[in-house]
């Protein structure tokens, strides 16, 4: 059994990946592929239904918020939101936690005035900012909730009077949330809601169509959400596997269930890092991501010595991040407890061997 630890694109569930590759080959007894389905078919607009009330029901998600399912990635949502957030003459407001949240700031001062609130590069990005202030003439504020290569995770929705736009593409659907508390909302799936190729955006009605600059429509939100996501043709086998995956999630007895798994999860392999004497954690205690666990080992050139022993006892994906180094274990929502012991074993095991 392989224990896949990477970050995305990441794990799903085993049925999600039969059911899925069922489809492929005869998509509801159609005799016609997923992969070929017109998306103006009956059939696939029933699959585009039931993911958004999945989503709505999932999230609890308001009725005077849209959902649509789109593409491009977060990356594409760094330029998507301050072109329908930020108005002519306006400014908004940035919190850099990390490579993305650096990304998506940069994409914005193309488009207007950017005030970077507090960064935390001066420790490479190992702790979430505290004590800034968000300026109240700003036209929104945008952060990153889960920082997958630092691991780090924002926990507190910042106070705040102006609208909130956050980048959950890696621990959405992870723990409870409440949607109101912010404007705008989107998401990579490859993490937690289905394979890659399919953008996750919710966004808050009455926020769209006050920027006062003409948006190419394709960067538009409210023709997507006009079109029911079908602007364009949309991602239909991306948006098929995130159903079955919500689906799943769902059985499992929701978001507020899968969120004591992580909590459980996360806690298991902290513990072990805090004891073993041979490893240790580099995000700041108080911020450890649930779903991204970033450690080093105390004596660094042990670490190819332990990658390979982990390739040994089939946990795959755990090697860091090239700006971080040492080790990092992402733990979304279908990697199991078992996945968890199998790398504590590892640790333990690396542990008797060189004490």
């Amino acid at each position: 059994m392989k224990h896949n630890f990477g970050a995305g694109p990441c794990i799903l569930p085993q049925e999600v990946f039969k059911e899925a590759s069922e489809a492929v080959l005869n998509f509801n007894e159609t005799g016609l592929s997923i992969l070929e389905i017109s998306h103006r078919s009956k059939e696939f607009e029933a699959v585009i239904v039931e993911t958004e009330r999945l989503v709505r029901e999932l999230l609890n998600v308001p009725l005077n918020y849209s959902i649509l399912f789109l593409q491009g990635g977060a990356s594409q949502q760094f330029a998507m939101v301050p072109l329908n957030l930020l108005p002519e003459g306006g400014k908004a407001a940035y919190l850099d936690t990390g490579v993305w949240a650096s990304k998506a700031a940069k994409e914005a001062k193309n488009i207007g005035q950017v005030d970077i609130v507090a960064s935390s590069s001066d420790k490479n990005y190992n702790y979430i900012p505290k004590g800034y202030s968000i300026p109240t003439d700003a036209s929104y504020f945008h952060y990153t909730s889960n920082n997958t290569i630092y691991g780090t995770e924002v926990f507190d929705v910042p106070s705040t009077s102006v609208p909130i736009a956050v980048d959950m593409s890696s621990d959405i659907f992870s723990r409870d949330m409440d949607v109101r508390d912010f404007d705008l909302i989107y998401a990579g799936a490859q993490k937690n809601m289905g394979p890659a190729g399919l953008t996750l955006v919710i966004v808050k009605d009455e926020i769209l169509g006050k920027t006062g600059r003409t948006i190419p429509s394709i960067f538009d939100y409210q023709p997507h959400i006009k079109a029911g996501s079908m602007y364009n043709t949309p991602a239909v086998f991306s948006i098929y596997v995130a159903m079955l995956n919500l689906r799943w999630l769902k059985a499992k007895g929701g978001v507020a269930v899968i969120e004591q798994e992580n909590i459980i999860k996360a806690r298991t392999l902290y513990d072990e890092i805090d004891r073993n004497p041979f490893f240790k954690g580099t995000a700041e205690l108080e911020d450890r991501s649930r779903m991204n666990v970033t450690f080093v080992m105390e004596s660094p050139e042990l670490e190819a010595e332990f990658l390979a022993l982990a390739k040994e006892r089939d946990l795959v994906g755990i090697k860091g991040h090239r700006s971080v180094g040492g080790f990092r274990a992402s733990i979304y929502n279908a990697l199991s407890i078992r996945s968890i012991n199998a790398l504590v074993d590892a640790m333990r095991e690396f542990e008797d061997k060189h004490k």
